[in-house]
């Protein structure tokens, strides 16, 4: 008997981000090591003490879309619609699944819709939506938008981006803290090597955080941008002695997971095969992440991919510039990676993005493929002393470099541990 493996790729990518509004941008962004982290009021009132962000500026969806019109005007008027009176967040997770399945070119040649799944990276992205809203619901409830009971629901995303595309498969939303992203890229995979679905998109939504959100992170001591205020490029050090603590950032980032047999029969190459991915729990409802829960999903993830230790070129690690975070997944990768540790290069796109929280996961997927295909690895920008020296940090200046197999993790509050392998096709 002759058994098929449903091999699952990547096939389409897409993204808006405080570096770039669209891959080819966020690309040159990486291999130039630009930052979006910039001084910004990230809450106008009340004043918190932190004012450094990457905030994606000056968005305009009726331009972002634009760039569309040419392609598919059907698709094209249909998103405007949309789109038009959308909250933020919606309007950047249309543009960047617009990108994502433009890039794969299923405008052309589609599954069923039956056949097409959904996966929304996200949780709690209308907080700033609702916060902003209080005053005047209190002066008068009536002021609410009929819509508003759709609105502040993770469905509506779902059901949004559904009906832009068609897609009648399965969809729902899933939530991991930093971890979303991955979480959202591990479900997707399962929908289609299962055979459930032959392609599936997965959107990582934008962190509209409120006020109190913000708060909130200062509080626990998770957020830095205090030591660098007035530098904020140098802010977010992910792996260096300097490194206070994460860097708001703000993103939506969608990739496309198709099946082999789907790619090939549509013509349409993988960017990258997703070979393997992990995903557990540490048993732990605080903060602090735990070395031998990041270890076991790095092993747990090689082994489903059928790879070794020594077969991994590169990983885009979770380096969010928190001391304690950034301790601990260095030793977590000493621990797995052992005498190959030398071999092994390390960067965190969170030095360049800030962290992206619930989209994290899918920049960063993004980011890996990107570096696969171009054949470079971005700077760690502020990597200037590190925390360990048996590790090979990149450094300040991007490499050229040939990545064939990459990990790419994420951890998250409340004990989630992630990590995908991907390989270059």
């Amino acid at each position: 008997m002759i058994v098929t493996i449903n091999k699952v790729g990547i096939t389409g990518m897409g993204t808006v981000s405080s570096i770039g509004n669209d891959v080819s941008t966020f690309c040159n962004s990486l291999r130039g090591g630009k930052s979006g982290i910039k001084q910004t009021p990230i809450i106008k009132e009340p004043k918190i003490s932190v004012d450094l962000a990457a905030k994606i500026e000056d968005f305009s969806f009726s331009d972002s879309i634009d760039r569309f019109q040419n392609v598919s005007e059907e698709k094209y008027d249909h998103a405007k619609r949309l789109g038009r009176r959308a909250p933020f967040v919606i309007q950047t997770s249309i543009i960047s699944a617009l990108e994502a399945w433009f890039s794969a070119r299923l405008h052309d040649n589609k599954p069923l819709p039956e056949r097409i799944g959904l996966i929304v990276a996200g949780q709690n992205s209308t907080q700033n939506y609702q916060y902003d809203l209080i005053s005047k619901f209190r002066k008068n409830p009536e002021y609410l938008s009929p819509r508003y009971a759709l609105e502040f629901l993770e469905t509506n995303q779902i059901g949004v981006l559904s009906e832009l595309f068609g897609i009648e498969g399965e969809g729902f939303a899933v939530g991991g803290a930093s971890a979303t992203g991955n979480v959202g890229i591990i479900k997707g995979y399962q929908l289609v090597h299962s055979g459930l679905v032959d392609v599936c998109i997965v959107t990582g939504v934008v962190a509209d955080l409120s006020p109190m959100d913000i708060q909130g992170f200062i509080n626990i001591g998770a957020m830095g941008g205090k030591k660098y205020i007035d530098q904020p490029e140098k802010s977010c050090r992910p792996f260096d002695t300097q490194h206070e603590g994460f860097i708001y950032g703000q993103a939506s980032a969608s990739v496309i997971l198709e099946s082999e047999i789907s790619a090939t029969k549509r013509g349409i190459p993988f960017l990258a095969e997703v070979k393997g991915y992990a995903l557990n729990l540490d048993s732990n409802s605080s903060a602090n992440p735990n070395v031998n829960g990041e270890a076991k999903a790095m092993l747990s993830a090689l082994n489903q991919a059928g790879l070794s230790a020594s077969d991994v070129d590169y990983i885009n690690t979770h380096g969010s510039s928190s001391p304690l975070g950034d301790k601990t997944e260095a030793e977590a990768i000493s621990k797995v990676f052992k005498d190959h540790r030398s071999d092994l290069w390390l960067n965190s796109t969170k030095g360049l993005t800030g962290h992206c929280l619930y989209s994290a996961g899918i920049v960063e997927t993004i980011a890996t493929v990107e570096q696969m295909r171009q054949g470079f690895l971005h700077p760690n920008k502020n990597l200037e002393i590190p925390i360990c020296k048996d590790l090979q940090f990149c450094g300040t200046a991007a490499v050229d470099y040939q990545v064939d197999v990459a990990m790419s993790n994420s951890f998250g509050f409340g004990g989630i541990n992630t990590s995908i392998v991907l390989k270059r096709r």
